[in-house]
């Protein structure tokens, strides 16, 4: 069963299903690009893996409180009073918990008498619009890098919610654009002064986006709907979707007043009382 929704399905952003969606869309993404790219690029996919601080809260099992200071002779002098020590109390140290996150994104590399990286395409995950976390300052690390070495940098952002993160002003685009909930930024290796946008409302299909490869050779066209719709329906997420249950994060009064109406209309959720 196909998504609802024309695009981007907006419950797919909760926390509890964004991870998932990353990752499928991700190797799909990879696969449409194998089957367009001409020789000699290959997409493939790769990974970095990191440490990043869980948003749980983790307090000792047990409190352990006992002295650690037992009271001894004190030295005195002419110029020292005699002191009794206070008494310490020796503490667990609160373990601060540390979850490992591995993300993927696709490299487009030529396999001819060298390999050489051409282009990067990567989905923002939860992390990388976070600030302050370790996802977020690798990927900006790696935006700067990408740069540096003359690479295309492809990116795709499917969640509302977090910090602006890829590589386009986010005023200038504001500005620029009749309004959006996701875009995908297309930087040019040969062309870094400017990036050139795919800005998507939320009512709107997925783009099919030009992947820019190397000087004299064309763009090929990725088509982020069909990649999309695959991902929905390999991952059987019209059975997992409670679309009865508020959107996560939630959508504005307009767009909840949209997609309840589309819902409706693909009998997912109960028509209201006639009055």
């Amino acid at each position: 069963m196909p998504s609802p929704f024309p695009g981007m399905d907006p419950w797919l952003e909760s926390p509890a299903l964004f991870p998932s969606l990353h990752t499928g869309f991700i190797g799909r993404l990879s696969a449409l690009l194998n089957s367009i790219l001409p020789e000699p690029f290959v997409a493939a996919l790769t990974t970095r893996v990191y440490m990043e601080s869980s948003e749980r809260l983790v307090e000792p099992d047990v409190d352990i409180l006992r002295s650690s200071f037992e009271p001894g002779p004190i030295a005195t002098g002419p110029n020292r009073a005699a002191a009794t020590p206070s008494l310490l109390l020796e503490v667990p140290r609160q373990q601060l918990p540390n979850d490992e996150i591995t993300e993927i994104a696709i490299d487009i590399r030529t396999y001819d008498e060298t390999e050489r990286l051409i282009t990067s395409i990567e989905v923002l995950s939860r992390s990388n619009k976070t600030r302050g976390t370790s996802g977020r300052g690798l990927y900006l690390a790696k935006q700067h890098e990408l740069q540096s070495a003359g690479v295309n940098l492809v990116e795709i952002d499917l969640l509302r919610a977090g910090v602006h993160t890829t590589a386009v002003n986010a005023s200038e685009l504001r500005s620029l654009s009749n309004g959006y909930d996701y875009h995908v930024s297309i930087a040019r290796a040969e062309q870094w002064e400017s990036v050139f946008v795919a800005a998507i409302p939320l009512d709107q299909r997925l783009p099919a986006i030009p992947i820019p490869l190397v000087e004299g050779v064309p763009d090929v066209l990725l088509d982020l709907q069909l990649a999309f719709e695959q991902t929905y329906d390999e991952s059987r997420y019209a059975r997992r979707v409670r679309y009865t249950e508020p959107c996560i994060p939630r959508l504005t009064p307009d767009q909840q007043a949209w997609a309840e109406a589309v819902l409706r209309d693909k009998k997912i959720i109960p028509l209201p009382p006639v009055a």
